[in-house]
Parts: C-alpha cells; sequence; structure tokens
C-alpha cells in the first residue's frame, strides 16, 4: 500500500526556492509541493511553469490558515525572515526545514529547537553542501584512514565578482543578516564541524574589498578543534585566481581538490535528479588527488574518483524523518553550533581577537 504523500508549503520562490527546494522536493518519494508562498506574478508563472497543480498563496500567514492541509513548510525565504516564519509555523503545529543559516545567532537556534521539540515537530536545516561530492568523498578518505591523523583543513568557496549583484545578501544592514560570513560560511563550517568536530577557538578576518559593496565579501576563518585539528576556511567574492576547494593534510597523506560539485549548476541550467543518469557526477579531469611528498606536487598523486554527489538525499532523509518520528538529517542544535562559531568569527574580526568557545 502506497503512503500519502507528505505536503509541502514553500515559502520563498528566488535563488532558494526556485533552483534548490521546490526541485528536490518534487523528485522526492513521499513528498509534493502542494503550495508556494510569492506574491510575485512572473515567479508565479515560472512555478507554474515547472509545477502544473502547485497552488499559491501570497504570504506565509495563508499557510498557517491552511495547516491542516499540509505536513512541512519549507522557507526559503530572506535570512532575516527564518526565526519568524519558523517560530509561527511550530506554533500552528507544522514541521519545519529553514535553508541555512537557520537564524541570526545561536541563542535563536535553540530557541526553535526547543519549540520544536516541546511540540513534538521536526526542524530541520538546509545544509545540502553536506552531500557535494567531495565532501563524501573527503569525508570517506578520512573514514577508511587514508590520510592518517588529520592536522590541517583548508576548504573554500572562492568567486570572482568584481562587481556587487545588488540585493539583501549584499546589503549592510546587520539586520539582514547578510555577507559571506553567514552564507557561504554557514556551508564551510558545517562541514568542517562535521569532519572534525567541535571548535575551541576562533580567529577571523572579514573585509569589504569592492568598490560600492557594504557587506563582507573576503572572509577568512581558522577554528581550532577540541580534537586539535586546525581548520582554515576561506569565503570570498574577490579570488582573481581560485585555490582548491579542499586541501587536506594528515599523517600520512593529503587530499587536493579542485573545482565545484556539479549539482547547483545542473539545477540551475533546469536538469532535475528524477531519472537523470549520473546525477552528481563528475569526469575523471576533475578528480582530486591523494598523495604525499612530491608526488602530490602540481596536480600529482593518486587520483581518486569522486563519489556521486547526492542532494536528493536531504529531502529523503527528511521525508523518513516525517514518518518515522526519527532524527532529521540536519538538526537545529548542529546549526546553531554553527552559529556559535561565526558569532565568534564575527566578534574576532571585529576586535582582531582569537575567541574561546
Amino acid at each position: 500500500m502506497t503512503a500519502t504523500p507528505q505536503r509541502v508549503g514553500l515559502v520563498g520562490y528566488g535563488l532558494a526556492g526556485s533552483v534548490f527546494h521546490a526541485p528536490l522536493i518534487a523528485a522526492t518519494e513521499g513528498l509534493v509541493l502542494d503550495t508556494v508562498v510569492t506574491s510575485d506574478e512572473e515567479r508565479q508563472e515560472q512555478a507554474r511553469a515547472e509545477f502544473p497543480d502547485v497552488r499559491f498563496a501570497d504570504t506565509p500567514d495563508a499557510l498557517r490558515e491552511r495547516a491542516g492541509e499540509l505536513d512541512l513548510i519549507v522557507i526559503a525565504s530572506p535570512n532575516k525572515t527564518h526565526v519568524p516564519i519558523a517560530t509561527a509555523a511550530l506554533k500552528a503545529g507544522l514541521s519545519v526545514v529553514v535553508d541555512k543559516p537557520i537564524a541570526g545567532t545561536a541563542a535563536e537556534a535553540r530557541e526553535l529547537a526547543a519549540l520544536a521539540a516541546g511540540r513534538g515537530l521536526l526542524l530541520s536545516v538546509f545544509q545540502n553542501r553536506r552531500w557535494d561530492n567531495d565532501f563524501l568523498t573527503l569525508r570517506k578518505l578520512i573514514a577508511d584512514g587514508e590520510l592518517g591523523d588529520v592536522t590541517r583543513f583548508e576548504s573554500r568557496f572562492e568567486r570572482w565578482r568584481p562587481q556587487p549583484k545588488g540585493g539583501w545578501r549584499e546589503s549592510g544592514d546587520p539586520s539582514e543578516i547578510g555577507g559571506l560570513l553567514y552564507d557561504l560560511g554557514s556551508h564551510l563550517v558545517d562541514q568542517a564541524l562535521v569532519l572534525f568536530g567541535p571548535a575551541a577557538s576562533v580567529y577571523a578576518e572579514s573585509d569589504v574589498r569592492r568598490p560600492g559593496a557594504k557587506a563582507d565579501d573576503d572572509t577568512f576563518i581558522a577554528i581550532t578543534h577540541v580534537n586539535g585539528v586546525r581548520s582554515h576556511l576561506y569565503a570570498s567574492a574577490t579570488a582573481a585566481q581560485l585555490g582548491p576547494r579542499f586541501r587536506a593534510l594528515g599523517s600520512a597523506a593529503g587530499y587536493v581538490k579542485y573545482g565545484l560539485d556539479p549539482q547547483e549548476a545542473a539545477l540551475r541550467d533546469g536538469k532535475r535528479p528524477s531519472g537523470a543518469a549520473g546525477w552528481g557526477e563528475e569526469p575523471e579531469s576533475q578528480w582530486g588527488h591523494l598523495g604525499s611528498g612530491e608526488s602530490a606536487l602540481t596536480g600529482g598523486g593518486t587520483p581518486v574518483p569522486t563519489l556521486p554527489g547526492d542532494y536528493p538525499a536531504f529531502y529523503a532523509a527528511v521525508s523518513q524523518a516525517l514518518r518515522t518520528g526519527g532524527r532529521p538529517p540536519v538538526t537545529a542544535d548542529e546549526a546553531a553550533a554553527a552559529l556559535d562559531v561565526l558569532e565568534a568569527a564575527r566578534r574576532s574580526a571585529r576586535e582582531g581577537i582569537t575567541v574561546r568557545l
């Protein structure tokens, strides 16, 4: 007997909603995209073209009025709206997925976690980069002991965008929770904590480099983990030459990987994971290299097949957790731990100090 699909309301149909959430929800067995919240007529037409049966609402309040008709609310609206919309949805008895960052502060994230737990509802955070092909590969190499004891980890999300694009993501208004520290930095920190555990101290440098820019566009975070591993994380829109996506150094070998997981580009191009052969795979020419000493110089070492990326795994796990009451794929407490680091990084950059957690 086929279970009744779980009905999803999606708040927001900008970049996050249209490129990531809607296609991945629709591709997940057991979920159905029921309602999209957007008052923008062009975005409504865009959504209707791909999802002819979808309903629309102008405001998140309308979803709360339909609470009995929905099983899950996904919040893909601007960062400053995450906490109020999630709070209202949870109080209406709806489980929630929030795009990263879940909140502007760790305290707010923990308040949401307590609210969800008290009402027996699912609350998860969309940290899709845990399912990047390179991250899955590095995680397996570490688990298999291929690197020995890892001592240093470098991770980069770098771009070359010399002209600001504008919008709330690049706003200098703190209430917008914009800038790269909380945008790409949320992914970088989350990945580092997943790989190497909690942070003991944080040092950061955060700058506004581009003429006319208002929010940080060139940020560096150094984490010393409790286990002694040091993570160096870079987020930049001003990188005229891009560094390696990952460089992980251990007592036995190092792993170096260039380039980005192909899933975002595929989704932007209108490709969909349902029935797509080779989803998340990349060609051998883009594989990372594992080696030590001189053999690892300039792309040397042994090519390591990159595992396929798997963004669909996030919503598959959400659907399973909704049905079983089990643990969501990313918890609000994990997101709060990452926000502890981001808040420490912001303070470190502002005051020029190392912050101990």
